[in-house]
């Protein structure tokens, strides 16, 4: 059966729209501090909770293999539509720290029904072509991710809470687009019963657990870049004078890029393979791990923005790619627990990394703490190394 050419683009559209819930907060950061006194370090908390809800949220979705059992496609749209709830919950006067968390929690908690569940839907109607249209999924993210720094952007002469409300309205409408539309593909093959067993007998198999390891050193340093790029740009700005950047825009510009590299990716690895690609721009992204301490030293702006805008590239080129590796090491009818639970585990290592360059961050005035992001790379290259994946 031949999918249908509007399919792929209305799972884009909707993952782009839903995934702008994620960095919501990030994108007005500036203004939760100023309006709900909060303390410097609200920046690695804030992030952090948002991740811990999406790890509750995938291990209860794996758990329970929800994906499996049910319509993705309804599953996408109930997640959409609360998690675009509690994010505009934001908007209320008076919060307090924890209040804020508490909205930041479940907004990540629902999140888990919207990226895995959407990789799952496109691999449900893609079988050959699976790593370039995951990269083309995964680009969505990116650009959904980044959509919170441009709306600040270009919404500055409006209050704040815009950037909320238009970020939820989008989750809701990318949510609803998806439910009326793309249906169960035919690929898809629907678990019977319940399996709590399941997110993790799929480690048994020895390719589908290299892959994952390979996600999982691309993780610990992915998030933990993207929720620091604004402070690399204004630690530059800071260090070297008469430098002014438009850290809103720079920023979504240094983590946007990363959506065309993930679509360049998907058709790279048609032509050398999956894993050569994927281990590729891994080795890439560690060296800009490796390189980022000492760029502060370089006065030359021009540098720094090409320096940022390329590990802005590679630091997320190889995620389709391994999630691809992951999808076709999975047994097919436990795909989506496997996409979830490998999700779960990956960002849970993004709080290990997020929470410690925070740390390290407020409490040692060094450049040289960006090079704690080398260990997962490295990692990831070691799995990938000894092993052969399809």
């Amino acid at each position: 059966m031949k999918t249908p050419k509007y399919i792929l683009p209305i799972i884009i559209i909707s993952q782009f729209c839903c995934t702008s819930l994620w960095f919501a907060g990030n994108g007005v950061m500036n203004d939760l501090v100023i309006n709900f006194n909060l303390s410097s370090n609200a920046l690695g908390h804030l992030t952090s909770v948002v991740q811990f809800g999406f790890i509750s949220g995938t291990l209860v979705f794996a758990l329970f293999t929800i994906a499996d059992r049910f319509s993705p496609s309804k599953v996408f749209f109930i997640s959409a539509f609360l998690g675009a709830i509690f994010n505009a919950l934001l908007t209320i006067e008076n919060q307090t720290f924890l209040s804020l968390l508490f909205f930041r929690f479940f907004t990540g908690f629902f999140l888990a029904g919207i990226y895995p569940v959407g990789m799952k839907i496109a691999t449900d109607y893609y079988d050959k072509g699976l790593g370039k249209s995951l990269g083309f999924l995964v680009g969505a993210l990116v650009l959904g991710t980044a959509l919170p720094h441009l709306l600040k952007n270009i919404m500055q002469n409006f209050p704040w809470k815009s950037v909320i409300i238009t970020t939820s309205f989008l989750s809701f409408l990318g949510g609803l687009l998806l439910v009326i539309i793309v249906k169960n593909g035919p690929y898809s093959i629907k678990s019977k019963e319940l399996d709590l067993k399941a997110c993790f007998s799929v480690f048994k198999n020895e390719r589908f657990r290299k892959a994952a390891f390979g996600y999982f050193g691309h993780m610990w340093e992915l998030y933990t870049f993207w929720a620091f790029v604004p402070i690399l740009i204004q630690l530059y700005q800071n260090s070297h004078q008469n430098v002014n950047f438009n850290i809103s825009l720079l920023s979504f510009c240094v983590i946007s890029i990363g959506a065309l590299a993930c679509v360049l990716g998907g058709y790279l690895a048609e032509k050398y393979s999956t894993q050569k690609t994927a281990f590729s721009a891994l080795l890439l992204s560690c060296i800009c791990c490796l390189c980022c301490p000492i760029i502060f030293f370089i006065s030359s702006e021009i540098l720094f923005i090409i320096f940022l805008v390329f590990w802005g590239m590679v630091v997320i080129a190889d995620s389709p790619l391994f999630s691809t590796l992951v999808a076709q090491n999975a047994p097919s009818k436990n795909k989506g627990t496997a996409l979830t639970i490998v999700n779960c585990i990956g960002f849970t290592i993004t709080i290990i990394s997020l929470q410690a360059v925070t740390y390290l961050f407020d409490n040692i005035n060094s450049y040289w703490i960006f090079l704690i992001l080398a260990i997962g790379p490295i990692f990831g290259l070691l799995a990938l190394k000894k092993s052969t994946l399809t």
